[in-house]
């Protein structure tokens, strides 16, 4: 897959393309691609998807706070995974959030070789997002770039699948819903920071975590069954997000994984945790007695699930 950064596109090749933040690149963002790359087949052109370098409403609204489902860099490897030619990270500026939907469409013809635009099955653009899927055809004739508008792939008959979906799935600790919404296991990425060695006097050391971006969307307080993989390697492993009530409440949160599997020192390495399940709440015990007997039960049900 070639990765495009500029804003505009020095080629020969004309395109198929599709338009979106991507987040997560879940399964609806799967079944557009795939009717992304079959239209692109038979139309004889290269398939291309148009993401943004950082969400839309940053720009249009400084002050909303997004928590994102994937980087940028998470975003373009699994759009690699699904095959398509091209991958285009526009730059989103103030400049193109007061473009028109006609002026935009105009861009994507002129500047970035786009000749037919796959359109979401409920995607709106331009400025005021007021313009329907009949006036995108509409600007589209006027323009000399076909459109057509995406299938929409649900869940359910009573859940759809998008972004929004995911992460709400995630805020209330469904794991489970979120990974049938993505197609895998939702994950994140953290570097091993120095900790307060509490869990390794209980029995049960555990590697400290500083999510890669300060705004990634983590699930709610708790216990969560989780497989940590770094180095080559996967571990059964069990992920508190909590305060540590019982050890230590400084009021600070903390995101602290133990490997079930694993005994050695990996400060400063980068691991990868796929969310499996939530296992239970975090609270508070009477005693470190009674805290290592439930971790040992958690270990034990985490052994089990991810048999």
């Amino acid at each position: 897959m070639q990765i495009l950064t500029g804003e505009h596109i020095s080629t020969e090749k004309s395109f198929v393309a599709t338009i979106g933040f991507f987040d997560g690149v879940h399964k609806g963002h799967q079944y557009l691609i795939t009717q992304l790359q079959a239209l692109a087949k038979a139309m004889n052109m290269s398939s291309l998807v148009i993401s943004f370098d950082q969400h839309p409403k940053l720009v249009v609204s400084p002050e909303a706070e997004i928590s994102l489902l994937t980087t940028n860099e998470q975003k373009c490897s699994l759009l690699e995974k699904e095959g398509i030619d091209a991958t285009l990270l526009l730059h989103f500026t103030a400049e193109l959030a007061r473009m028109t939907a006609f002026e935009f469409m105009k861009y994507l013809h002129d500047d970035l070789m786009v000749k037919v635009l796959l359109i979401g099955y409920d995607h709106r653009f331009g400025h005021n997002r007021s313009e329907g899927f009949e006036d995108y055809v509409r600007y589209g004739q006027e323009i000399g770039m076909g459109v057509v508008r995406a299938q929409e792939e649900r869940l359910t008959e009573t859940q759809g699948i998008s972004s929004s979906a995911v992460r709400q799935f995630i805020l209330s600790g469904d794991m489970i819903g979120a990974s049938q919404c993505l197609g895998r296991f939702y994950s994140f990425t953290g570097k091993v920071i120095p900790g307060y060695h509490k869990g390794t006097k209980l029995g049960f050391p555990t590697a400290n975590l500083a999510p890669d971006i300060p705004n990634r969307l983590l699930p709610p307080v708790g216990v969560y069954v989780v497989w940590a993989s770094f180095a080559g390697h996967s571990y059964k492993a069990m992920l508190n997000i909590g305060y540590r009530p019982t050890v230590s409440y400084d009021g600070r949160i903390s995101l602290e994984v133990h490997l079930l599997d694993f005994c050695g020192e990996i400060y400063g390495e980068t691991v990868q945790v796929d969310f499996v399940r939530r296992l239970r709440d975090e609270k508070k015990f009477s005693s470190a007695q009674e805290l290592v007997e439930q971790l040992e039960r958690d270990a034990k049900s985490v052994d089990i699930y991810l048999k």
